[in-house]
């Protein structure tokens, strides 16, 4: 795992869309996901995981959501994977953490809380091409045959109909990332995937940083985070967008006409 920390706008613009060059494709097309934090110190354990809270729940939790939640979802749901996606994007303790396509989307959770505003933040910068490498064999050959390069959760559902099929498939850790239904305009504009890992107490950090490619951390230092904001807002990259509706208009304005803490 690489480490670099930023101390310009245009450094940090030529690091995200750094390796973006597809010389197959002609374009720039990178396969990069990001995650932003907006304090580096801060892990990449889920919430099922996190302090060891939810481990041993996952199937309790998972199965009452989905016994709870009928005909909640406007869209019928094929699979479990689905299922988790939907519980993880409103706010259950899932084994998933969230990433995007979107560097700027990344940029925005990192800059979204002014209490953390004096405090390095960072990106996380993985490359699924990478760590598909990594992938038990049933699972590359789904990606091959599909031609892409993450899962949808159809997809996972031919390979692993359950979490646990899913934790079986190996016995080494990997991780996989997942591109959940549109199921509301908020994962859409926020351009979301989840990763996955064969393992509800795994820990994707740990994972990460044995890896020698693929895997870039940005820090991001606090004295550079109101200039990235204010040109995020710029770019109408901001809460009214990311969260369409009275609650992230409400956000961003009061996020947008707060003063700058001293």
């Amino acid at each position: 795992m690489q480490e670099h920390r930023v101390s310009s706008w245009l450094e940090l613009q030529e690091a995200l869309f750094a390796d973006s060059w597809n010389e197959a494709l002609g374009r720039h097309r990178a396969s990069y996901v990001f995650r932003g934090m907006p304090h580096a110190e801060h892990d990449l354990s889920t919430a099922l995981n996190r302090r060891g809270l939810f481990v041993r729940k996952e199937k309790d939790l998972l199965r009452a959501f989905r016994k709870y939640a009928r005909g909640t979802p406007r869209e019928p749901l094929d699979s479990v994977w689905d299922w988790l996606a939907l519980a993880q994007h409103h706010g259950l303790p899932t084994r998933m953490l969230d990433w995007t396509f979107s560097p700027y989307v990344a940029l925005h959770f990192l800059t979204e809380e002014a209490d953390l505003a004096h405090e390095d933040g960072v990106v996380w910068c993985v490359d699924y091409r990478e760590t598909n490498r990594l992938l038990p064999r049933p699972l590359k050959t789904l990606l091959k045959r599909e031609g892409a390069d993450v899962f949808s959760g159809e997809m996972l559902a031919e390979v692993a109909p359950s979490i646990s099929d899913l934790d079986r498939l190996a016995r080494h850790p990997f991780v996989l990332f997942f591109e959940p239904p549109s199921l509301d305009a908020r994962i859409v504009n926020q351009f979301a995937l989840f990763s996955v890992m064969n393992g509800p107490e795994a820990r994707l950090d740990s994972f990460l940083e044995r890896r020698k490619q693929g895997v870039r951390r940005l820090i991001i230092p606090a004295d550079l985070k109101w200039e990235v904001r204010d040109k995020l807002d710029q770019a109408n990259l901001t809460e009214r967008v990311l969260f369409p509706g009275l609650d992230g208009l409400s956000r961003w304005l009061r996020r947008y006409y707060s003063p700058r803490p001293r």
